[in-house]
């Protein structure tokens, strides 16, 4: 998470997640202290979401999973060939 986002920002970034399973994640998300959740008044209103200390002290951990997934799978791409076989 790079910097406090807004439910309509993390829903755009992550087209194949529901709402509803988005929801639940970071309802749990908040209950586990990883990351806070504000309300700001107005019209319409705002939830915006970060990361608490605790769930920053998880960035570098989260970071290197992220990039051997991205590795392991352009290594199962490039095995598999153009054709995904």
């Amino acid at each position: 998470m790079h910097g406090p986002r807004s439910f309509g920002q993390m829903r755009a970034a992550l087209p194949a997640l529901s709402a509803k399973v988005l929801s639940e994640r970071l309802t749990r998300l908040v209950v586990d202290d990883l990351i806070e959740c504000r309300r700001h008044k107005g019209f319409p209103s705002r939830t915006v979401y970060r990361l608490t200390a605790a769930g920053q002290t998880l960035k570098p951990l989260l970071i290197e999973l992220y990039r051997t997934g991205d590795a392991l799978l352009r290594e199962t791409s490039a095995q598999r060939g153009p054709s995904g076989t």
